[in-house]
């Protein structure tokens, strides 16, 4: 056999040699294949909010006392409060996934949760707008339809923009005394670093209660001192005091401009405190009651 045959030969069977046969390298591996989850719990309103806002609330089988938004998410069974939520309750509805606010506990309940072998996602929470598209992002992955967020996100950019819109417009600065109550034994004020503190700021105004850090109880001196020209606090809890006239009645805020001229302004609790993806609605809908030059014709 001469020279020039062996050597196309030896070309010849090289080419044939599979690539993943070549020292040092490895076959890439297979996509990995990850099942949608079909038995969703969901903890905390706005991670609820989320999962339905994504079109998988057929899939959720319990949620926790916070949800109530929207109406079919109400009637599912409940697992107790996110916070002191029942390990129990949740295992008992044969969840393959519970995507939970990372505010969720006991930390005892948690543990029981992965030990039986269920899939637990924290969602970090958080209490701003980057909060807000965070959570979507962070459900959409958790559910497998991270396509979903897209449309849910882009819904959310256009309630904020028509927010900006209204801000450019705004004229006024008034004081905001935020406040959060269950019934007269229990009347906290939103300071600094505090979600009422943040929608306060949203909604182009200034927060009455800057001298507390957090949410705080207050004395009747400090809340007439605060001067605020509007009282807001979550609908129920309005309701709780018994309506405008109850929450007048507690001590110091009839003495304020607010009370006075009776400028209290009751929001949706699901809408603005959990920063879910209605909360460019309800940014609009505070801008609105906050600032009279802004007109009725804004009014969503």
């Amino acid at each position: 056999m001469s020279a020039s045959t062996v050597l196309r030969s030896l070309v010849l069977a090289l080419a044939l040699v599979p690539a993943c046969a070549v020292p040092g390298d490895s076959p890439a591996p297979a996509a990995a294949q990850v099942t949608a989850p079909q038995r969703i719990v969901t903890l905390g309103s706005s991670i609820t909010e989320a999962v339905f806002a994504l079109g998988a609330g057929d899939r959720v089988v319990g949620v926790d006392l916070s949800s109530l938004y929207p109406e079919s998410a109400a009637a599912l069974p409940r697992v107790g409060y996110y916070r002191q939520f029942s390990a129990e309750g949740v295992l008992g509805l044969r969840p393959d996934l519970v995507l939970a606010s990372s505010e969720s506990g006991p930390a005892t309940a948690l543990e029981q949760v992965r030990n039986a072998g269920v899939r637990l996602e924290l969602v970090p929470a958080g209490e701003n707008l980057d909060a807000a598209r965070g959570n979507i992002t962070a459900a959409a992955a958790a559910i497998g339809r991270p396509e979903a967020a897209a449309e849910v996100l882009a819904a959310l950019a256009a309630d904020l923009a028509e927010a900006d819109r209204l801000r450019a417009r705004v004229t006024s600065r008034p004081r905001v005394l935020f406040i959060y109550a269950r019934g007269p034994g229990r009347l906290l004020v939103a300071g600094r670093e505090t979600t009422g503190a943040e929608l306060v700021r949203l909604a182009a105004a200034e927060n009455a209660g800057d001298a507390l850090t957090g949410m705080r109880p207050w004395s009747a001196e400090a809340v007439v001192a605060a001067a605020p020209d509007f009282v807001v606090l979550p609908s129920r809890g309005l309701e709780s005091l018994g309506g405008v006239p109850g929450l007048l009645a507690l001590p110091g805020l009839a003495e304020t401009p607010a009370g006075r001229a009776q400028r209290v302004v009751a929001v949706d609790d699901l809408k603005l405190l959990g920063f879910g993806p209605r909360i460019g609605q309800g940014v609009r809908e505070l801008l609105v009651a906050l600032h009279p030059e802004l007109g009725e014709g804004a009014a969503p």
